[in-house]
């Protein structure tokens, strides 16, 4: 038997974010992340990895402000890190740019333009361009591996074990895994990303009224160069994004598909993902359109008031979920790493609030 002072349980970009946290507020403490396949290989590596200076509450715009400082460091120290800044143009119908969708920030600095730099994007009549600094891409995966390389041995993965149970009693938490494997912590954080429904911890996460989101994004096949930039087209919450290290184009959509199983989902895209898809994208790039034929689909959790989700789930204050960051897990997971640090530290019982100080 082992006795980690923190069990994180989940080890995508969220829980691994989390235990880097924690290891750096507290040198000496013993932390464990446990997910039942490899890091990073759930919702983190499917990802689309954008991350845009902006949040639609202010809480989330401190949190967008924080996590956007945050990998600005983290590139400053890892140049290799799998980030890539890039440019980027929003299309609304809106005419001020303070009330561009989204709230972007002052990092953003929204500034009208005449148009979108590659000239298969068109902008429709009665919509106009704006400039937004500060924007970058990353390979959600790769990061998320790294940042695991970096923290061990200082933190322990257990990787391929799934998490049967968890008890409170005593001051302490068990977490019994399928591996037989039983860890005793002063603490657990619940990570899972969309896997909300798990036994062992269904029933306390089921009066949150969280939900689970189908996630579409398609691959086009058309190769973007060097100065092409991310497409953001804020009526339809959706975006178009160059991959360049990757050699094609990636469009994001809003899939209106709720409360799935990421366990149950079909292999696959279905034509009537790729069909609504086109029909989203074709009124801005039709020729692109045609090209979308094959892509990613997996899911997201969300939260009833579409801010991500940060609380104690006992009384004591020692099993705490992170998540539900509706679809900006990559993008807000540093600051959800420090408000689950802080809530660990002061032991709350009611989660963090509005009034957290990012520093």
């Amino acid at each position: 038997m082992t006795q980690p002072a923190t069990v994180v349980i989940g080890a995508g970009v969220i829980g691994c974010l989390v235990a880097r946290e924690l290891a750096a507020r507290d040198p000496d403490a013993s932390i464990t992340v446990v997910d039942r396949d490899a890091v990073g290989a759930g919702a983190s590596r499917r990802s689309a990895g954008l991350h845009l200076p902006r949040g639609s509450t202010p809480r989330t715009r401190r949190m967008s402000a924080y996590s956007h400082a945050y990998y600005a460091d983290l590139k400053l120290r890892h140049p290799d890190a799998a980030i890539h800044p890039i440019g980027a143009t929003v299309i609304s119908c809106r005419a001020d740019g303070d009330r561009l969708g989204g709230g972007y920030l002052s990092q953003a600095a929204p500034t009208p333009v005449d148009g979108v730099p590659n000239p298969a994007i068109s902008v429709p009549e009665g919509s106009r361009a704006w400039r937004i600094a500060g924007c970058h891409y990353a390979d959600v995966y790769q990061l998320a591996q790294a940042v695991a390389a970096e923290l061990r041995p200082r933190v322990r993965f257990l990787e391929g074990v799934a998490v049967t149970g968890l008890a409170s009693d005593d001051g302490t938490v068990t977490v019994h895994g399928g591996t037989s494997e039983r860890l005793v912590a002063d603490s657990v954080v619940l990570a899972p990303g969309p896997w909300l429904s798990a036994p062992a911890w269904q029933d306390r996460l089921g009066p949150l009224g969280l939900r689970v989101k189908k996630i579409v994004a398609l691959h086009i096949e058309q190769r973007p160069d060097s100065t092409d930039e991310v497409v953001v087209f804020d009526e339809d919450d959706a975006f178009l994004l160059p991959l360049i290290d990757r050699g094609h184009w990636l469009f994001s959509y809003s899939c209106q598909e709720w409360d799935v199983d990421p366990d149950a989902l079909p292999e696959g895209l279905s034509s009537s993902d790729i069909g609504a898809a086109r029909d989203c994208l074709r009124r801005y790039a039709p020729g692109m359109a045609d090209a979308c034929g094959s892509g990613r689909v997996f899911c997201d959790a969300y939260s009833p008031d579409r801010e991500p989700l940060v609380r104690a789930l006992d009384g004591a204050g020692r099993i705490v979920f992170a998540g539900a960051a509706n679809g900006s897990g990559y993008r807000l997971a540093p600051a959800i790493g420090s408000e689950v640090a802080d809530l660990l530290h002061h032991q709350g019982s009611e989660g963090v609030t509005g009034d957290h100080q990012y520093v």
